[in-house]
């Protein structure tokens, strides 16, 4: 690491200043009847000189320690440094592992939630739902899609996180220091948004997989290559990217709920708790991240929650001849009310599957040497703070 020379800086000022030096003599004048003396003038500006000498260098050591300290250690031993590529990376694995262990761990409700959100006479319940299932089909029955649910959430949460961690420190650095803290609620918001725009693309057409395999019975294929190439031979490639505008309407401002609210929410925990985050250990700071990770969860739930409904339905297979519905003959079918069908158990699915969401996330975060997430906008790198100087 490259640091300036403070104390090297200051003293080749303020030694050729020095009385009785080679360029100032020791034998300096006075005014007579004034106390003036050059020496003690050059005296008290050596004096001066040494006193912001030692200012610089206190300044320089909390530089470099800060410095050092945005370059955390993972548990190999291996600096990653904060905004890096590898700490993108990081990031994106981070959210793989988050999205998909826990989409594929709530498959049982949200196998039960969309085959109530295409028929909503199928099951009187929930727990009808699980005990139908599980009575014809066994466990095996209730995680029924559980195959391209674990690779579609996958790949959009290696996009989601690792985007959103990209994007959020691009957006600060394009702000600037002062406006990056002041509008840091934008950022977050735009942030998200815009990995989530590159997240749903990866996940469509295993979605569209997904829901088709759990709202037929029994369903149409086995697993993710049947069903791939089911949907492929009978209506095109196209068809498993047709219900991605519909996707993004929902994903997008749950997207943007998650990550502002969970950013929010920490803030806050921590503000009523009346420490810095800095003075709790691992543990605590991964406690306050799912719990504030449940409580985005719900606010997701409820803001999705209408686009979510048209998706299953969108993706609901049809008979033999018909054709598929707009989302306009959708509304006009199931009303206002009809767009908030299951919105109960998607509030328990949600904030469970989100502050599990961010433990994780968080926890594999620390592992590998990383701080966990909230309560601090990104530092602007050095190459911005520049900027704003000139």
């Amino acid at each position: 690491m490259f640091t300036l020379p403070a104390a090297n800086v200051a003293a080749s000022f303020t030694a050729p200043l020095s009385v009785g030096s080679g360029l100032i003599p020791s034998n300096l004048p006075s005014l007579p009847g004034t106390g003036f003396s050059v020496s003690g003038v050059l005296d008290d500006a050596k004096a001066k000189a040494q006193e912001l000498e030692g200012k610089a260098k206190q300044q320089f050591n909390k530089a470099e320690t800060a410095v050092k300290n945005q370059v955390p250690q993972s548990a190999g031993g291996n600096k990653i440094e904060l905004y890096s590529g590898k700490y993108y990376a990081v990031s994106a694995l981070g959210g793989a592992l988050a999205c998909g262990l826990t989409h594929a761990f709530v498959t049982p409700l949200d196998l039960v939630k969309c085959r109530r959100q295409v028929d909503k006479t199928i099951y009187s319940g929930n727990m009808d739902g699980w005990k139908k299932i599980g009575a014809q089909d066994g466990i095996r029955g209730l995680y029924t899609g559980w195959t391209p649910t674990l690779l579609g959430y996958s790949l959009q949460g290696s996009c989601k996180y690792g985007f959103y961690e990209f994007f959020k420190k691009k957006y600060s650095d394009l702000a600037g220091p002062e406006n990056a803290i002041k509008y840091k609620d934008a950022i977050y918001l735009v942030g998200s948004a815009s990995a989530e725009v590159i997240a749903d693309v990866a996940l469509v057409p295993m979605e569209t997989v997904k829901v088709r395999i759990q709202t037929t019975i029994p369903p149409f294929a086995r697993g993710i290559s049947d069903g791939y190439s089911k949907i492929v031979a009978a209506e095109g490639a196209g068809a498993l990217f047709k219900s991605l505008p519909s996707l993004w309407s929902r994903q997008i401002p749950y997207t943007m709920m998650k990550f502002w609210s969970f950013e929010a929410t920490v803030a806050q925990i921590y503000k009523q708790l009346g420490k810095p985050k800095a003075s709790y250990n691992k543990l605590q700071q991964l406690g306050v991240s799912f719990a504030g990770g449940y409580l985005a969860g719900i606010f997701c739930a409820i803001v999705s929650h209408p686009a979510d409904v048209m998706v299953s339905k969108l993706n609901a297979p049809v008979k033999a001849g018909e054709a598929k519905p707009t989302v306009g003959q959708i509304y006009s079918q199931i009303g206002f009310g009809g767009l908030w069908s299951g919105l109960g158990i998607r509030i328990v699915m949600i904030g469970t599957l989100t502050g599990l969401q961010w433990l994780i996330y968080d926890s594999f975060k620390v592992q590998m040497g990383l701080p966990t997430t909230g309560s601090a906008a990104p530092a602007p790198d050095a190459g911005a703070i520049k900027s704003q100087l000139h």
